[in-house]
């Protein structure tokens, strides 16, 4: 082999190698690029959206003039759970719950963890397919058994909806709304709560839902 030939061959290794090298530091970057934004978006405990993206969805929904349902709802007692049992069984619970809300079928279209114990829905259709799918999430969670790290746990919830099908509305009205009718579900022990706003007057701060 000729020294000129031994030279090309040495100099287009090392660039093979070092196109090999940068083709390793892209795929990293883009794999940690993809990993911060989904970190950014989804709800670390159950991998749900976070309030981040339900609001973006929410936000899309309305600027599509179609037709939204909100729903909103808590667990009850949930703060009896991590006091009694830790916070590694809520979690889990909140992870099971999760999976329930998660598996609902169309027309929800998201199922997003807000925070603490507070889960949403969005729903595309009429006023019907959101009371529907408000329903559907309570049966969902008391129906059955949630089986956690440690055992079974019987578990209720307060759900709150709305529906709005006017261009006008915000994703605070609606977030407020189905917020009020939730807390008029757990103060009456109704389980799943209209917003009716001659029923639920009371309607809680929620500077977050902005």
């Amino acid at each position: 082999m000729s020294q000129t030939v031994h030279v090309l061959l040495t100099a287009a290794g090392g660039i093979l190698a070092g196109l090999a090298v940068a083709v390793v530091v892209l795929w990293r970057q883009q794999h940690a690029l993809r990993a911060a934004r989904y970190e950014a978006t989804h709800d670390d405990v159950t991998s749900l959206p976070n309030r981040r993206l339900f609001l973006t969805r929410l936000r899309a929904a309305l600027h599509d003039n179609a037709p939204v349902g909100v729903v909103l709802l808590d667990l009850n007692r949930f703060k009896a759970v991590n006091d009694s049992l830790g916070h590694e069984v809520g979690n889990d619970l909140l992870d099971q719950v999760g999976r329930r809300l998660a598996g609902l079928p169309a027309p929800v279209e998201v199922a997003a963890r807000l925070s603490g114990d507070e889960f949403a829905l969005l729903v595309t259709g009429d006023g019907d397919d959101t009371a529907a799918a408000a329903h559907a999430a309570w049966q969902a969670i008391a129906d059955k058994y949630i089986r956690v790290v440690n055992g079974e746990l019987r578990v209720t919830a307060s759900v709150g909806y709305t529906h709005v099908n006017r261009a006008d509305a915000s994703p605070r009205q609606l977030l407020t709304e189905a917020d009020s009718a939730m807390y008029e579900a757990k103060r009456a022990s109704v389980g799943v709560q209209e917003y009716l706003p001659h029923r639920t007057a009371t309607v809680r701060s929620r500077d977050r839902h902005g």
